[in-house]
């Protein structure tokens, strides 16, 4: 007689691993929230540069009385189906920081720092919805739209926290590299989130900013990419003193192998950077470097936590199992 199939459903393995997710599902979801903030920020970038930032002119509806696109006399349809699929890519964002959030709260035992780095997932997303409705509804100020980029980083700092304390114990933090490094290793935090501001500034002012009618900043494009450009230098050099500092005083191999990744990422941002702007600025070139951006600042803080340990993470009581009957040894009468 043929045994019964006991693989679990995959509809039921993804409700328990919101209901009664173990330390590994959870992480697992902690990820998929850095993965989808990511996607946005692509997602994002192909608006601006297919000129679709407009396309649904209105907010919270697409138009002034369709949720979705619907043929409109002043917006072709492939943009406003552009512009809508990024709204909807939110939407996905926001559910999937609520069952983070959910499953936070399921944790067994319950970690509070979880908790409160995930519930701050799905209330980052409300608060970029709301900024990409002042984008639509001020036409594309400069302002508004590297505010609304600037979000997602700054979500990203919650989505990536939450996924390494998933990983790590709550032991009290014990630093594995001298106070000097992770100055330098603040800094070059400091340096990244420069480069991003910077980074708006120069978009603001290029010839992708969502709409062809749409405001520019009134800068000179050169002088605001030379400063950009020297902002990536300085976090360049930041993370070239980072790598030769953790080599020469013998940093434990996760820290070496996140300063390569960094090192390998700015390297690569760097030259795109520079191919796009002799290229006069590619439309596919510009949303490879939105996506290299947000990859570096992940990088950066990855290298920042791995300058400390706190513990192995805690088994939960999915991961234990039931446990084991206690044997009664028997007492002489």
């Amino acid at each position: 007689m043929a045994k019964p199939d006991s693989t679990p459903n995959p509809l039921i393995r993804a409700r328990d691993a919101v209901w009664r997710p173990t330390a590994g599902s959870f992480r697992l979801l902690a990820l998929l929230g850095v993965i989808g903030n990511v996607l946005i920020v692509a997602s994002g970038g192909a608006v601006r540069v297919t000129e679709s930032g407009l396309g649904c002119p209105e907010w919270p509806k697409c138009t002034g009385d369709s949720l979705v696109p619907t043929p409109h006399p002043e917006h072709e349809l492939i943009n406003m189906a552009i512009e809508f699929g990024n709204r909807m890519i939110t939407f996905v964002v926001l559910g999937v920081g609520m069952l983070v959030f959910v499953a936070a709260l399921r944790l067994v035992p319950r970690r509070r720092d979880l908790v409160r780095w995930a519930l701050a997932q799905p209330m980052s997303v409300v608060a970029q919805a709301i900024i990409g409705g002042i984008v639509v509804l001020t036409d594309l100020h400069p302002a508004a739209v590297a505010l609304h980029f600037l979000v997602s980083p700054a979500l990203l700092v919650f989505c990536v926290a939450l996924w390494i304390r998933a990983g790590e114990g709550d032991a009290p933090a014990r630093p594995l590299v001298a106070p000097w490094i992770r100055g330098v290793a603040a800094a070059l935090l400091a340096a990244a989130a420069v480069v991003l501001v910077a980074g708006t500034v120069v978009t603001g002012t290029g010839p992708h900013a969502g709409d062809a009618s749409s405001r520019r900043w009134g800068f000179e494009i050169t002088d605001v990419t030379r400063v950009h450009s020297v902002t990536a230098w300085i976090t360049c050099g930041l993370v070239v003193v980072m790598a030769v500092a953790l080599h020469r005083t013998s940093a434990p191999a996760a820290a070496r192998r996140r300063v390569h990744e960094l090192l390998a990422l700015v390297v690569a941002q760097g030259a795109l950077g520079y191919v796009q702007y002799f290229l006069g600025v590619p439309a596919v070139l510009v949303v490879l470097h939105m996506l290299g951006a947000v990859l570096m600042w992940i990088a950066a803080f990855r290298l920042f936590f791995a300058l400390r340990d706190r513990g192995p993470r805690a088994e939960t009581a999915a991961e234990s199992g039931p446990a084991e009957p206690a044997v009664q040894t028997p007492q002489p009468a």
